[in-house]
């Protein structure tokens, strides 16, 4: 018991920083956040080791996330994509640019909820979670060199769909 308070004291912050990434929403996010401890503290006998403990407890949050999702009939949507969006325009904008990225927003969202599942979880542990490749193979259970080849082909994907949508 004492170690698994250790664990929850050391990568709370973190857990929940991810879940809130992905849902934009604190308590939300408070509430997720409980629900993976209380998940990993259940089944903390099966922790290998092969892994590190935040990618464990991070695949631990996104499939207490996704079943949220489902419980609630929502979809990606819900999803805060504005990350994606930050990262294919940088810096501050104008009223005029806040509206163009909300634009990307929209087609980012649209995207990832079209892209098949295994370049959707790649997309959201790498993004959201940032997590290295490395272990975002030990959590799909694939090659790294497969993740890195899914990630780069749903990259590629969203940045030809942006494109061509948005004219840009």
């Amino acid at each position: 018991m004492k170690a698994f308070e250790s664990l929850y004291r050391e990568y709370y912050q973190k857990v929940y920083a991810f879940l809130y990434r992905l849902c934009a929403d604190a308590d939300l996010a408070e509430d997720l956040t409980q629900e993976t401890f209380l998940q990993a503290y259940t089944s903390f006998h099966r922790f290998r080791g092969e892994c590190e403990v935040f990618t464990w407890l991070a695949a631990i949050g996104k499939h207490v996330y996704f079943k949220y999702l489902k419980k609630k009939k929502l979809r990606l949507d819900a999803t805060n994509l504005e990350l994606v969006a930050q990262s294919y325009m940088k810096g501050d904008c104008s009223p005029e640019e806040h509206v163009h990225k909300k634009d990307v927003e929209d087609a980012v969202r649209q995207i990832v909820n079209n892209i098949p599942k295994k370049y959707r979880d790649v997309v959201l542990l790498r993004i959201y979670a940032e997590l290295p490749f490395s272990q975002i193979a030990l959590i799909l259970k694939i090659s790294e060199s497969s993740a890195k080849v899914i990630y780069f082909r749903a990259k590629k994907m969203l940045m030809e769909v942006l494109k061509h949508e948005l004219e840009m």
